[in-house]
């Protein structure tokens, strides 16, 4: 359980045409990393389909918008791969060359609606009041009136002022500065030079601006109709057009041998048959036979031994309830097989740390809810649910609901014996570090490096607990003296020479002194626990002060919230440091291999 597993080698051989089918088919399953045999290559059949798959990226880059979204159901290929997509390129450069003329109208009639879109936004937001752009309409023959506008996000002080000869009003459209101005065209001309040199522009006024505002509206609306018929008549050709030229069935033979080609990197095949080897984190591989059994592909199976040079990918191989603290392993990278993962371990280790340094009832049960609520979501909120449940035991122990101490505490109110709520977590720390250098001694059984271990390692771990024990009995000193002689010759047995032992005095004092430094670390968790404390009689003390019941609940409720907010994440952050930098080095390098699946074909993507 604590020891990552190493994924299963499977072959599969299927015939040559089926070979992109039986990819999806074991993509769907997402438990195949794959991984072709040493000398594999890339077949000629496949290099052949890079440029023109090159050339449907163009397509696509240009034309993607306009294609039908749904999938094409997958269909075998044949033909040979290049010759498919051929013909498939064809069928959409065809469709191309007739939806061209449609979508230059569409785009155009997509423009208009947007522009008659804005100077509704922008009639509905002008001050009437100060310039009415209907009424402007009619100025002349001397006079003219203008709109000018900023780019979205300036601010509106940013608009050039505009000049004592002109009338003119300000306001904001869509987040953008806009300025709306009536003067003679030499002076309305200087104010758009201006407006230019602030990265703004010249909106001038729509030429079917009527005088009469209901005429404008009706102007308006019956514009924005047309063009939005325009957009459905233009969309309905085009969508014809790909029924006609069955785009549906190029773009699946397209986008099935793009992703072919982005994710194989090498395939062994004969003119008839095609070989798919790699790894499966399905250790029975009932999966894998069974969706090679449920696609159109035509193959058979089996799990032979991994070649002599293979690399397996690694596993973790977790119960249900550790695995979202696999977050904080994969943080640092994937355990080699021979190294620990402590997922397990942090499944009691993290929220007691998190529940120590959160402790209260009532904020506990808000953030076990919240998790709970989110879990399906955000993995990462099954923590958050299990921490806050921690939090309401400490609560508990601490006495405290929503920072008030209304509740008898079941151990000891923070505030009142600080030393004891600083040195508990420090004892829990020696203990989860203690855990990680015995992990360094299973590691070392792993790799069959038990006996020096135990002449070495052992000692040390000897020496750690006896000088925690010499705190509370000094003669546990004696132990510690005798622990690191046994260190030290234990460094010379298994190097073979006398002096290793005055060389392992220095290494045995470097890595103690680390270690006890690392264990006061875990004092940080006792000292949130009084910050929270004292946030919560802070809290308490305001609730005290305020005059009205009203008041009294808006303090407790802003204060929790503040707390919530603010401690939530600082407590997370010192939890994650002291599991990674205190705890981890003790025994994971985090060199192994990760298993990493085959990604979905886009017609099984969540997006199409």
């Amino acid at each position: 359980m604590i020891r990552p597993q190493a994924a299963r080698w499977f072959e599969i051989l299927v015939a040559r045409d089926d070979a992109t089918a039986a990819l999806e088919a074991l993509a769907a399953t997402g438990a195949v990393e794959l991984e072709p045999r040493e000398g594999v290559s890339m077949p000629a059949l496949l290099a052949e389909v890079a440029p023109l798959v090159a050339a449907f990226a163009e397509l696509a880059q240009r034309y993607h918008a306009y294609w039908p979204h749904a999938a094409a159901t997958p269909r075998a290929l044949p033909e040979p791969p290049a010759q498919a997509l051929a013909g498939a390129l064809a069928a959409l450069l065809a469709w191309t060359a007739d939806a061209e003329a449609p979508i230059r109208a569409l785009q155009a009639a997509l423009a208009t609606r947007d522009e008659l879109g804005r100077w509704q936004r922008i009639l509905a937001q002008v001050p009437p009041a100060t310039l009415d752009p209907v009424r402007l309409t009619g100025a002349g023959p001397l006079l003219r009136a203008r709109v000018y506008s900023l780019p979205a996000g300036s601010d509106l002080a940013a608009m050039p002022p505009a000049p004592d000869d002109l009338l003119a009003a300000r306001f904001t459209v869509d987040g953008a500065p806009h300025l709306i101005a009536v003067g003679t065209p030499d002076a309305l001309a200087a104010l758009a030079l201006t407006v230019s040199a602030h990265k703004g522009r010249d909106e001038g006024l729509p030429p079917w601006l009527a005088a009469d505002l209901a005429a404008s509206g009706r102007e308006l609306a019956a514009r924005i109709g047309a063009a939005e018929r325009e957009i459905a008549a233009r969309r309905a050709e085009i969508a014809a057009l790909s029924v006609t030229h069955e785009v549906p069935a190029a773009l699946a033979v397209a986008q099935r041998l793009e992703w072919v080609l982005a994710n194989v990197k090498a395939l062994e095949t004969t003119d008839l048959f095609c070989r798919i080897t790699g790894w499966t984190s399905d250790p029975a591989g009932s999966r894998i036979a069974a969706a090679l059994e449920g696609s159109a592909a035509r193959g058979l199976v089996h799990f032979p031994p991994p070649p002599r040079r293979a690399h397996a990918p690694l596993l973790f191989a977790n119960p249900w309830w550790a695995r979202p603290y696999e977050i904080f392993t994969r943080a640092l990278g994937m355990p080699t097989q021979d190294e620990a993962d402590p997922s397990v371990l942090l499944a009691i280790a993290v929220p007691l740390m998190f529940g120590y340094m959160f402790g209260d009832v009532g904020q506990g049960a808000v953030l076990a809810v919240g998790g709970w609520a989110l879990r399906r979501r955000h993995p990462i909120a099954k923590l958050v649910f299990a921490g806050g449940l921690a939090a309401i035991a400490f609560g508990f122990a601490f006495g405290s609901v929503f920072g008030l101490h209304i509740l008898a505490p079941l151990w000891v109110q923070p505030l009142s014996d600080p030393l004891r709520v600083l040195v508990a977590p420090v004892v829990g720390g020696a203990v989860l570090l203690a855990l990680g250098l015995v992990l360094g001694g299973i590691e070392a059984h792993w790799r069959h490096e038990l006996p020096a271990w135990l002449v070495t390692g052992g000692p040390f771990l000897v020496a750690y607990v006896a000088l925690l024990a010499s705190l509370a009995d000094s003669s546990a000193l004696l132990v510690a003296a005798a622990a690191l002689v046994a260190f030290c010759a234990g460094h010379a047995w298994v190097e073979g020479r006398a002096t290793a032992a005055l060389t392992a005095i220095a290494e045995f004092v470097e890595r103690m002194v680390q270690l006890l430094i690392n264990t006061l670390s875990f004092a940080r968790v006792g000292a949130f626990a009084l910050a929270h404390a004292g946030l919560g009689s802070a809290i308490a003390a305001l609730t005290t002060a305020a005059d009205s019941a009203w008041l009294t609940a808006l303090v407790l409720v802003l204060g929790n919230a503040l707390v919530l907010v603010l401690e939530a994440m600082v407590v997370s952050i010192q939890t994650t440091r002291l599991v990674l930098f205190e705890f981890f080095t003790r025994f994971l390098t985090a060199a192994g291999r990760p298993f990493r699946p085959l990604p979905p074909p886009p017609s099984l993507s969540p997006e199409t």
